[in-house]
């Protein structure tokens, strides 16, 4: 399998809401309901606009999505590093390594390469019963907890993507 890795841009608003609707849906059942659950087509274009968005593709299908929130932009982490956001795969595509294989390439080429920062956070919901064990796999540690007001308390991970450089 040839995946491909692109920038999402403007053009690209209704593919990242059909996308993140069916892959956040799933986590309704266990009850936990993130933003992008909903997301109305023009956040989507705002979220564009100010955040950097990738697509893991094949043969042209749009497969998986991560965005990165910079500490400088309107909506940071809790650190002054990039955060991690609306991450997601298709449901219907198996165990095939997809969300591993886009989040391996933001990590080493866009992260590490790119912008050389010594950490990457993200943020997940305390009672998701796996994403926080998956991401611990991933060498992503828990450092803090703080409820945002979204009906579950979110634990923030981080993870060192480079020597420290302070």
């Amino acid at each position: 399998m040839a995946f491909t890795f692109r920038a999402a841009t403007i053009d690209d608003a209704e593919t990242l809401q059909k996308l993140l609707h069916e892959a956040y849906a799933e986590n309704v059942k266990y009850g936990v309901y993130f933003d992008a659950t909903y997301v109305k087509l023009e956040d989507i274009k705002v979220h564009l606009e100010r955040n950097l968005c990738f697509f893991l593709e094949e043969d042209g299908e749009v497969l998986s999505t991560i965005s990165l929130r910079m500490p400088w932009g309107p909506n940071p982490g809790p650190l002054p590093y990039p955060h991690i956001g609306w991450f997601a795969s298709k449901t219907n595509t198996g165990k095939k390594g997809i969300g591993t294989s886009l989040l391996q390439w933001l990590e080493g080429e866009i992260l590490k390469k790119q912008l050389k920062t010594p950490y990457v956070t993200l943020g997940t919901a305390d009672s998701h019963p796996w994403l926080g064990e998956m991401y611990e796999k991933r060498g992503y540690i828990k450092f803090a907890q703080t409820d945002l007001g979204k009906g579950h308390l979110t634990n923030y991970h981080k993870k060192q993507i480079l020597e420290d450089l302070s």
